[in-house]
Parts: C-alpha cells; structure tokens; sequence
C-alpha cells in the first residue's frame, strides 16, 4: 500500500559545519555509505519503489549519488573495484528518484507540503535521514510500521522512550496504550520539543512517519510554531483530535546522526557489526 517515502532533505547541517559547507549532510558516510543511502535501502525493505526527495540549494551530491557515473564506471570496470559499486547500482535499479526544492527553511512541516507534488493524494511514508535505524536481521523501523499501517489505516509517528531531561529535543506524544503487545498507542496530544516539566510524556517521536494525504490540508491550516516554522507535529495535532494518529515503539536501535555524538556511535556501532 505504501509505495512512495518521502525525504526531506534541504537543510544546512550546521553542526557539522564546516564538513557541512559544500557537502549535503544526507550524504556523510556512515563507514562507506552514505546517510542517505542507508535510508533509501530502508524505504525499499518496506515496498517503497518511488523515492520523493525534497532538496535546496547545494544538494546535486545527493542527485549525482543516485545515478550513473559513466567515467567512473568505465575505469573500474573489470577490475576487483567494481565490487564496490554493486550496492548502490542495486538500490538505483530498485527503484525511481523524483527531486523537488524548498525554496526557503521553514521547517519539517513545510518540507513535507513542498512534497506535495511528488506524492499526489495516497499514503506515504517520510524518512529523516539523519535519524539512523538499524534492526540487524530483523524488519527494518518502516517495514513495520507499514504493518501498523495496514492494520489502522491512519497516520502513525515511530516512537523511542527518551530520559525525561532530553523531551525538549523531540517532538512528545500523549496517548492511550492501545496494544501492549506489539507497543502500540492512540495518539491524543503532542507537543513540539517541551520542556521536561511540561512533557506529556517521555514517548519522543522520530524520524520515521507513515502519513495519509490529508496531512497536506492539515499543514495548509498550520500556523508557524516553536522558532516560526511549520511543525509536522503541530499538523499532526489536528489529526490526533480525531483520532487519526497511531504512535509505534518500533524494534531496533537508532542513532541521532544530526549530532556529532550519535554520528561517531552510529560509525562504531557499524563498523563493529561489519567486522563480526
């Protein structure tokens, strides 16, 4: 059902300024893959075929990662390093890259309207690539949230248990556990990075959403918040009053490779598992 996964993918960057300057984010490198790549492979584990990436200015790297490089090719070809190329040239054959920009930084809510026009009026899922999940041999974060989708048919956040003091970084969900076995809960309020003693709750969301395309009239009717831009969470309010918003505590681990920190865990995590 869920065949397209949206990728906002237009902002600075700025703390990993100055890697950041000429070089997208999305496509520092995990080992030898780049974020990005890590998360279009997981889009495509889920059933994804169409891969919708929102970009802006200083973003062709990631364009250019997604296609041929003809002179490239042509020199390893033949040779023991044309093995290196055999994963991206399977993601780029598995599936179609559609771009469009966001002209200006107004926030996730306003990237994902911007990608209105790449998805058209079905559901979606929307990956942040900066947000990296891993669940070894299992199901990937986004293949089973497609099963929660399939089950609900309606909008569903991925959630984490984040400590108390760090609720001011997320975006948290208040909800009633629906199905204790499989995590599951009713979405019935969140709120935009509150401070620890205003938070509902410590169930933060993250990078990962499954939404139904009357998200985009939601974001329409979304007056700019916190910082005076466009929430995804502040869209996704108006949703939940209907109860129209599932939350998730998905299986795996995931890394917050926005920040230096969680980038270096991310590298070691994946190197050590390489080497096993």
């Amino acid at each position: 059902m869920i065949k397209k996964c949206l990728f906002p993918a237009a902002g600075y960057g700025t703390r990993f300024l100055p890697a950041t300057k000429a070089t997208p984010k999305e496509m520092l490198p995990v080992l030898t893959k780049p974020l990005i790549q890590y998360g279009v492979e997981e889009a495509i584990s889920a059933g994804c075929d169409t891969m919708a990436i929102v970009t802006g200015r200083g973003k062709r790297a990631i364009e250019d990662h997604f296609d041929i490089s003809y002179e490239l090719e042509h020199q390893i070809r033949n040779t023991p390093k044309e093995y290196f190329l055999h994963e991206i040239r399977s993601v780029i054959n598995s599936c179609q890259f559609t771009y469009t920009r966001q002209n200006e930084m107004k926030g996730l809510g306003h990237a994902i309207l911007t990608g209105e026009a790449l998805i058209g009026n079905e559901p979606f899922a929307v990956i942040l690539a900066d947000d990296l999940c891993d669940n070894g041999d299992g199901e990937s974060v986004l293949k089973q949230m497609v099963e929660v989708y399939e089950r609900y048919s309606c909008s569903v956040v991925a959630l984490q248990e984040v400590p108390k003091e760090e609720t001011s970084k997320y975006g948290i969900i208040e909800g009633k556990l629906i199905d204790q076995s499989d995590d599951i809960y009713r979405v019935s309020s969140m709120v935009e990075k509150p401070d620890m003693d205003e938070a509902p709750s410590n169930l933060a969301i993250i990078g990962r959403y499954i939404l139904d395309p009357e998200i985009f009239d939601a974001i329409r009717e979304t007056k700019p918040g916190r910082g005076g831009e466009i929430q995804i969470t502040d869209a996704l309010m108006e949703l939940a009053k209907k109860g129209r918003v599932i939350g998730y505590k998905f299986k795996g681990k995931r890394f917050d490779c926005g920040s230096v920190e969680g980038f270096v865990e991310a590298t070691n995590w994946f190197y050590e598992k390489s080497a096993k």
